[in-house]
């Protein structure tokens, strides 16, 4: 199979200097390659030295084969292979490979997010939420998970207590001893709460009210912002798919690192990685196909 991309013949008419009447009458219908090597065969020295450098000038290719034309590098692009395609996705521009992730429907995003290393899961959801919103979209048990987690000692949750209005904090202990506190103060109640056993401490802590428990989670939080990436990363995706719609997900994503946008867009269809690398700078693009695909432009020479 050939491949049909159109040529810029005005410049080999100027490189070769053949007059637009010897063209019109001799080379109509002739191939980039047959012009110049019929040239070259009646002395045009000319000729021989374009022919040497073709296959080394990304500039020529570019004007020839007017890759600054995306169907043209389509062209090209369909005759690789997926693994082919895929290298040239390291030599693209990042905001050329953000256009990419518009390609992929939510469940694909959310899929591909979660595999990302959390500090990027967690930038990509601040991107698109504040702390209280993440407070009030996560799951119950995600609250009660992160605010027993081991690494998180009862001191830091005391210390971010003496925040906690003294009804929440009333609350709290009488669920756990049954007595009424409401005539007792802020101060005594974290005494009291403070003295209770682990068991009786995390009862507390989950008695609490949601409001509350947000609070006590993100005040905590602040105060070590790599604690947001205790939560699960499930529980990040389904806030994002329930509140947002794909193109808010996509504009977001644009904040994770370029080697992990590579790695999404490798999974594209190839008819739509190939879309996405006729973005690439045309002079790069054309590198490339010297570099790793001669035997493509000798094909396209050919033509």
């Amino acid at each position: 199979m050939s491949i049909i991309i159109d040529t810029d013949l005005t410049l080999v008419m100027q490189r070769l200097h053949i007059s637009p009447e010897k063209m019109k009458e001799r080379y109509a219908s002739k191939s980039v390659e047959e012009i110049v090597e019929q040239e070259a065969e009646e002395g045009n020295q000319a000729a021989v030295a374009f022919a040497k450098e073709i296959f080394h000038n990304p500039l020529m290719l570019v004007k020839i084969f007017q890759l600054a034309d995306n169907e043209n590098k389509i062209q090209f692009l369909k005759e690789m292979s997926a693994q082919e395609l895929k290298e040239f996705l390291p030599l693209m521009e990042e905001e050329d490979l953000n256009e990419g992730l518009f390609f992929f429907d939510m469940n694909q995003l959310m899929n591909m997010l979660k595999e990302v290393p959390p500090e990027q899961l967690v930038k990509t959801v601040f991107e698109m939420f504040s702390k209280e919103q993440i407070m009030m979209y996560l799951p119950e048990e995600q609250l009660d998970k992160f605010l027993e987690d081991p690494a998180i000692d009862k001191g830091q949750i005391m210390k971010q207590l003496q925040l906690i209005p003294q009804t929440y904090l009333a609350q709290m202990y009488e669920a756990v001893s049954g007595q009424n506190s409401d005539k007792t103060s802020s101060k005594e109640l974290l005494e009291k709460i403070g003295d209770l056993n682990p068991m009786q401490f995390t009862d507390a802590i989950r008695s609490m009210q949601s409001v509350a428990k947000q609070k006590l989670t993100m005040d905590i939080a602040d105060t070590h912002p790599e604690y947001y990436q205790k939560f699960d990363a499930d529980a990040y995706t389904n806030m994002i798919k329930t509140h947002k719609f794909q193109p808010e997900a996509a504009e977001a994503m644009q904040v994770i690192e370029p080697e992990e946008k590579i790695k999404m867009l490798g999974k594209l269809p190839e008819d739509l990685l190939s879309i996405v690398i006729t973005q690439i700078d045309a002079k790069v693009f054309a590198e490339q196909l010297i570099k790793e695909h001669p035997q493509l432009l000798a094909k396209a020479i050919m033509t």
